[in-house]
């Protein structure tokens, strides 16, 4: 696949490195290079099977606009964009491409997803929630697109609005806990991500997955496929 990424701070550049591992040609796109999506030309991305925006959520919402409106299919991996969500949705649905977008690529923390999903019915029984997460110091927004999924998976199945509580310190690739607490005991749901790696290998295995098919859809659905 022709495969354009956008970004090039550390997760963007390793989803390059991996893309080339995996037999990918790809061209590799700073924000220097693309002020208010100006280089995400429809004669541009013509050649391109598929773009994936590791980006910031001051840049992404041009990017996905110019690249769904040239018919491009699309794998964002950035988040605080949230709040756009159903636009986005809606503009995906008119034009017919393929959009694919994730809080969190990485297969552990999707089963996370799974895990505080099934544990969220524990609220019957007298339990009290909190959400952590920790970042590193240079992460753009905060709570993190994780941290708001985790926190939407809660609120659908039991009614509970959870509290999130972010930390930004040192180099901190990503950590995500739910705790549980009643008088008897403290459950802990934690994901402690050690390494980019695993967040670029879901973002190259989305893009492969969406090649071929139309809709809107997110990370769940490869997971569990692949």
């Amino acid at each position: 696949m022709k495969l354009l990424i956008l970004g090039r701070g550390k997760t963007g550049s390793l989803v390059a490195e991996v893309a080339r591992q995996r037999g990918h040609e790809i061209t590799p796109l700073g924000a220097g290079d693309n002020p208010g999506a100006a280089a995400l030309t429809v004669e541009k991305l013509r050649k391109i099977d598929a773009v994936i925006d590791f980006t910031t959520p001051q840049a992404v919402l041009g990017n996905i606009e110019a690249c769904v409106r040239a018919g491009t299919d699309m794998v964002v991996g950035t988040t605080g964009w949230y709040d756009d969500l159903e636009p986005v949705r809606h503009l995906v649905e008119k034009h017919g491409t393929g959009f694919l977008y994730a809080a969190n690529f990485s297969v552990g923390i999707n089963l996370l997803f799974e895990a505080v999903r099934t544990a969220a019915g524990i609220f019957e029984h007298h339990y009290l929630g909190q959400i952590f997460e920790r970042h590193h110091a240079h992460k753009k927004d905060a709570p993190s697109g994780t941290a708001v999924a985790l926190q939407k998976i809660i609120r659908e199945a039991s009614g509970k609005e959870l509290e999130i509580i972010s930390f930004r310190e040192g180099d901190v690739v990503g950590m995500h806990e739910v705790v549980l607490d009643s008088p008897n005991d403290t459950i802990y749901l934690c994901h402690d991500s050690k390494s980019r790696r695993a967040f670029a290998e879901g973002a190259v295995s989305a893009a492969e997955w969406l090649s071929g098919k139309k809709g809107f859809f997110d990370f769940k659905d490869v997971w569990r496929e692949t």
